[in-house]
């Protein structure tokens, strides 16, 4: 087995030195450092009931003259 250090930033992995492997090969990446989580250990967003409130949608546009379809679009054509 091959090892080569190297530094991940911006979605991009950069070698400290060229592998001499003129075909595709497989490989592993790892993380030594303790503080970057793994995707196991990310734990999702769970949703509950009362992050759906219509109440709150309802407060929000109670001011709203028009419907709200017609006010993304004409937001969308001023961007």
């Amino acid at each position: 087995m091959l090892k080569i250090k190297g530094t991940y930033q911006n979605g991009s992995i950069h070698l400290d030195s060229q592998p001499a492997v003129n075909r595709s090969v497989k490989v592993i990446v790892t993380f030594p450092e303790a503080d970057v989580p793994s995707p196991a250990e990310a734990t999702p967003k769970i949703l509950k009931w009362n992050d759906f409130s219509f109440d709150k949608s309802r407060q929000l546009l109670k001011n709203l003259k028009s419907s709200l379809s017609e006010e993304v679009v004409t937001e969308r054509r001023n961007a």
